[in-house]
């Protein structure tokens, strides 16, 4: 028995935010990743108190969140972090273009992985520069990087890799053996390796995540880590991200970022952010156990009531990367919400590779999971 429960469906569709403001009161919201449970007790207490000290103004430093993840860090997967190499920002996305701009010329070429989140097709382009595609493998035992491809596009001239990790939406957990298998290449090839790892604290097991940069020199030495509680803590729109650097030239490379990159951080995503590394890993715990039992019965109630739709369950996360193809549709997401009124984020959005899929999140409770996967039935036994 978990200890955590999603809010009542009254409180949720009272919220404010674009997972219940999209849709209609009829519609099932399982599309954006924003989860349904009351938010970590000390990380509200951490706002609350900045707002009735009328603490809103703009952030000193990013020394409070710094101090609070790197202790985070080394507690969880035994990344050691100055505090010093840490930087803050708004999100992981804006994060990401700004190290781009640092780390790509002007009409430089970016590497992406496909299937993945959506926004990585337009943030190199916001950062001047164009996308290549390098597309994961999928294998008899699931996914992972296409290691030779990658080396070849690094050896045509690309400048960096944005990488996934874990990798949304398919929540696969990169090697180790992988991750220093990218770093190796590109020390090579003189490559900036930028690693999203805002999916990180949500993997299931202890000590299955590697951060990048704690897997080699090579990593440290071109490779940036962005990252936020933003996910895992469910306050995205508290507007705080991490950057992380460990080498004099990706140090360097923060350094020369505009002091608005870090002033625009929220100082009540500051410290929301900081309470969350700090005392919200009980929370967390409960979460992932509510997690674990929905990861869980998903697989069954597919298999019981849409034995047509191939799932595998994720190695870190909340989102399902769903394979409606056997069903015969072609944009499973625009039939979902169609003929079920359940909202699925379409499968075409993370690249070509997804055309016949959908990706469900699943942070819900599990009565909603049962009447999604009830209402797809019915929609799929219709057609």
């Amino acid at each position: 028995m978990t200890k955590i429960a999603a809010e009542p469906m009254a409180a949720l569709r009272a919220r404010t935010s674009y997972k219940w403001q999209t849709y209609p009161a009829d519609v099932l919201p399982l599309f954006v990743a924003e989860m349904d449970y009351p938010l970590a007790e000390p990380v509200q207490q951490a706002m609350i108190s900045r707002v009735l000290a009328s603490d809103t103004g703009y952030i000193a430093g990013p020394e409070p969140v710094a101090a609070a993840f790197t202790g985070y860090a080394g507690r969880t997967w035994e990344w050691f972090v100055e505090p010093a190499d840490v930087r803050t920002t708004t999100d992981v996305s804006v994060a990401i273009v700004e190290c781009l701009r640092q780390t790509v010329p002007v009409d430089g070429s970016v590497v992406i992985t496909p299937p993945v989140y959506p926004p990585f097709y337009d943030l190199p382009p916001e950062a001047d520069a164009s996308v290549v595609e390098v597309p994961l493998l999928l294998t008899g035992a699931g996914w992972k990087l296409n290691l030779p491809e990658l080396e070849r596009a690094f050896a045509r001239g690309a400048d960096a890799l944005l990488l996934c990790s874990p990798h949304n939406p398919l929540g696969l957990v990169h090697s180790d053996e992988s991750l220093r298998a990218v770093a190796d290449l590109s020390a090579k090839y003189g490559v900036a390796v930028i690693s999203d790892e805002i999916h990180a604290p949500l993997t299931y097991g202890p000590g299955s995540f590697t951060p990048y940069l704690s897997v080699s020199d090579n990593a440290r030495e071109y490779g940036i880590c962005v990252t936020a509680a933003s996910k895992a803590w469910n306050i995205a729109g508290t507007k705080c991200a991490l950057m992380v650097a460990q080498s004099d030239r990706t140090r360097l490379q923060l350094d020369s970022m505009p002091e608005e990159v870090s002033a625009r951080t929220s100082i009540l995503g500051l410290h929301g952010t900081a309470a969350a590394y700090n005392d919200g890993g009980p929370w967390l715990g409960d979460v992932m156990d509510a997690l674990a039992a929905n990861r869980g019965l998903l697989g069954e109630l597919l298999a019981a009531r849409l034995p047509g739709v191939i799932y595998r369950p994720p190695a870190a996360g909340y989102l399902a990367w769903l394979d409606f193809r056997g069903l015969g549709w072609e944009d499973p997401a625009a039939v979902a919400l169609e003929r079920a009124r359940v909202a699925l984020e379409p499968g075409a959005r993370f690249g070509r590779q997804g055309s016949g899929f959908a990706r469900l999140n699943f942070a819900c409770s599990p009565d909603v999971l049962a009447e999604a996967v009830a209402r797809l039935a019915a929609a799929a036994a219709a057609t």
